[in-house]
């Protein structure tokens, strides 16, 4: 059986993770086109929007597995059921079936005495 462990996850404010490098002798490898604030308030909307659908479609997909988790103990049950009923209809079907017999043999055993008795 698979279980799910819900997670909290913070998303704002994100967190900065400072790294203390000399940069007195390197020279940025890339400009930004507009400055970084631009592109941080332009990405920003679109990091939580992301996530937000992560988190839907994590839910949906629980929900489907739960699904087809309880249509296959569904199923499983009704095919139980399926042969415990088939094996008492056979029971039941054979039961008759002897006693139709049983009832020939003797009816036949009662009919040879009486012959047997009138000769």
């Amino acid at each position: 059986m698979i279980t799910q462990v819900p997670l909290s996850k913070r998303m704002l404010p994100l967190e900065v993770v400072e790294t203390e490098v000399s940069t007195s002798n390197l020279l940025p490898m890339y400009e930004f086109e507009p400055n970084a604030a631009d592109v941080l308030n332009a990405l920003l909307p679109r990091y939580i929007e992301s996530r937000v659908f992560n988190a839907m479609l994590q839910s949906a997909a629980s929900e489907h597995a739960a699904r087809r988790r309880a249509m296959k103990s569904a199923t499983d049950n009704a095919d139980e059921l399926i042969k415990s009923f088939t094996r008492l209809a056979n029971a039941a079907r054979q039961a008759e079936i002897t006693q139709e017999i049983s009832e020939i043999v003797g009816g036949a055993d009662a009919l040879a005495s009486s012959n047997a008795g009138s000769e």
